[in-house]
C-alpha cells in the first residue's frame, strides 16, 4: 500500500462500488487492491472500470487470453509491477500456461507464441511505444492472421487503457496483492 495515496475503505465507498468489489472478492477470494486505490475517486473508478469491462468483456475475435496477453506485454514495457503480476496471474489461468506471463513481461520476442499471438503483441507494442508510426503494413500483419480492423481497434484501446492504468499504478506505487504471485503457477489441488 502506498503512503502517498492510501486505499479507500470498503465501508466508506458508495454502494455500487462496494457491491462490485464484494463481487470481485467472491470470485478471487480476496479484494484486489486496484479497486480500493481507484475507489478513492468514485466517479473515476466507475469510468475506468466501465471502459475496462467494455473492452475486456467485448465479444469478438480476441479471446480473454489474447486480451490479457496484450495487458501483460504492454505492462511489462511500461514497468508496471501491479499489472504484470495481477494480469499475469489471470493470463496464466486462462491460458493454462505457468510460463507465458513471465515471458511476455520480459519480451514477447522470446515468448512461446503462435504467429497470430506474435502479430497481436507486435501491434500492441507499436501502439504502446510508437503509435505515431503506425501504418497500413501494421494492420495488414493482423489481417494475415484472420484479425480485422475492429480487432486492431480493440488491441489499440486495451493498450491505451492499460497505458493509463500502468502510469497511475506506478505513480501511486500500487502493489499487487500477494495472492496474485502464485495464481496459475501450480495446478489447483482437487
Amino acid at each position: 500500500m502506498s503512503d502517498r495515496y492510501p486505499l479507500a475503505e470498503l465501508d466508506d465507498l458508495p454502494d455500487d462500488l462496494r457491491e462490485r468489489i464484494l463481487a470481485e472478492q467472491e470470485k478471487a477470494g480476496f479484494v484486489p487492491e486496484v479497486f480500493l486505490m481507484f475507489g478513492r475517486r468514485p466517479a473515476e473508478s466507475r469510468a475506468f472500470f466501465a471502459y475496462h469491462d467494455a473492452l475486456m468483456e467485448r465479444e469478438g475475435n480476441l479471446s480473454k487470453a489474447d486480451k490479457e496477453m496484450i495487458v501483460v506485454t504492454v505492462s511489462g514495457q511500461n514497468n508496471c509491477l501491479f499489472c504484470v503480476v495481477a494480469h499475469g496471474a489471470i493470463l496464466r489461468i486462462v491460458k493454462k500456461d505457468p510460463y507465458i506471463s513471465d515471458q511476455l513481461a520480459v519480451s514477447y520476442h522470446k515468448a512461446d507464441l503462435t504467429p497470430r499471438e506474435r502479430a497481436i503483441c507486435e501491434f500492441a507494442t507499436k501502439v504502446n511505444l510508437r503509435s505515431d508510426e503506425l501504418c497500413d503494413a501494421d494492420f495488414d500483419a493482423l489481417y494475415e492472421h484472420g484479425l480485422d480492423s475492429e480487432d486492431a481497434w480493440d488491441i489499440a484501446a486495451i493498450t491505451g487503457l492499460f497505458g493509463l492504468s500502468n502510469r497511475l499504478a506506478n505513480a501511486s506505487d500500487m502493489r499487487p496483492n500477494p495472492e496474485f504471485y502464485l495464481m496459475g503457477r501450480v495446478p489447483r489441488q482437487k
